[in-house]
């Protein structure tokens, strides 16, 4: 059991390697969007976002809902985005310790 949690987290590490999709869920946060509302925000092609939004749905990181002839897209699980947001954290972490060791540890 434990193995195939390995090889589930590393299947989705792989899914939002991505610097597009990433973005792509930060804009969708805790709010349903279409694929028109994500091109605007993002600045992205309307096929490149459908692309990405497909391999997201895919491996269940986001879910839709459909209103009429629209689908929304919303993360299919919120602490993802929690979950990101620490990477991002430790990343911020990680650049500041680095420029301390290259202006010699100065404030």
């Amino acid at each position: 059991m434990e193995n195939k949690l390995f090889d589930m987290h590393a299947e989705l590490c792989k899914t939002l390697s991505d610097p597009k999709r990433l973005k792509i869920l930060y804009l969708l946060g805790n709010k349903e969007k279409s694929v028109s509302e994500i091109v605007k925000l993002s600045g992205f092609r309307q096929a490149n976002v459908s692309q990405h939004l497909a391999v997201l749905r895919q491996k269940g990181v986001v879910s839709t809902k459909r209103k009429g002839k629209l689908v929304l897209y919303r993360i299919a699980f919120p602490k993802m985005v929690k979950a990101c947001n620490l990477i991002r954290k430790v990343l911020m972490e990680q650049s500041e310790q680095r420029h301390k060791i290259f202006r010699g540890g100065r404030k």
